[in-house]
């Protein structure tokens, strides 16, 4: 007789596996990566383009742990090359500056990932005007600009280009206490797809990822340890993703793996509804 598992024993993908090692799959591509200061997906996807052979500019709003995450890099990776371009997505000045900086710093962009975004919890029957606008303006309109700016650019050169966005399931998701946050994601999607189209004029895929729930120091303080351990305990694993393996979806996104897929986005999770 077949014997099966109790759904309540732990799954055998419930322990973090170690990280895949590099495969050159970005190797001679210049990759630009917004929000990457600190632990999060923003670190780990510009650490993962250069384990993948790229040479890699960082951006932040936070100029000196932009410029820590920068050195951390090149002290890892000696053979390649690291820059840093203070940038706030507020502004569409910062924004622009930060594309025509990239292409200078790196003589060209092949790849950018737009991971910058800000959320939080607040029920909606009392969250402000200001709460609400600060959301969408880092989260969704932030992406816009640097969707704008890389397509302008890629417009003009005779290269070929990526954008990865960065999205969350809750885009798809419903969660108490995170209309913001997951009204803004929820843009994300429909503006990777719809600027799918256009960007395959200049050669440029545009695709996002969606992850449910990947533990980080700065998540840590945005949420309660209570609700990220709920939250990872309905997973399919019954864990929350770690950052490196949200980074090497991106790093597959980007990478000639996945020439002809565009505006799509790729859950990293199991689509709980």
């Amino acid at each position: 007789m077949t014997q099966h598992k109790s759904p309540l024993a732990a799954s055998p993908l419930s322990t973090v596996p170690e990280e895949t090692p590099g495969h050159g799959l970005l190797a001679g591509k210049k990759v630009v990566v917004t929000a990457a200061a600190g632990t999060g997906i923003g670190f780990s996807a510009a650490r993962r383009a250069a384990l993948e052979g790229a040479d890699v500019l960082v951006s932040d709003f936070h100029e000196r742990r932009m410029n820590e995450a920068r050195d951390t890099l090149a002290a890892e990776f000696p053979e390649q090359r690291f820059e840093a371009i203070t940038c706030n997505v507020q502004s569409t000045s910062d924004v622009d500056a930060l594309i025509s900086g990239a292409a200078e710093k790196l003589g060209r962009i092949d790849v950018l990932v737009n991971n910058a975004g800000f959320g939080g919890e607040g029920e909606l029957v009392d969250m402000t005007d200001e709460d609400w606008d600060r959301v969408l303006d880092i989260t969704l309109n932030g992406t816009f600009r640097a969707t704008r700016a890389a397509l302008r650019y890629f417009r003009d050169v005779p290269h070929n280009g990526v954008i990865v966005n960065n999205a969350s399931v809750l885009g798809w998701r419903a969660q108490r206490a995170q209309a913001h946050y997951a009204a803004a994601k929820a843009g994300v999607m429909a503006l990777t797809r719809c600027s799918a189209i256009e960007g395959a004029d200049f050669g440029v895929r545009i695709n996002a990822i969606a992850p449910s729930i990947a533990r980080h120091a700065f998540l840590e303080k945005s949420a309660s340890a209570e609700l990220l351990d709920e939250l990872a305990a309905k997973e399919a694993f019954g864990r929350a993703a770690d950052v490196w393996e949200v980074a090497a979806t991106i790093a597959m996104l980007a990478s000639d793996y996945t020439t002809y897929l565009t505006g799509e986005v790729v859950s990293i999770s199991s689509q709980r509804a």
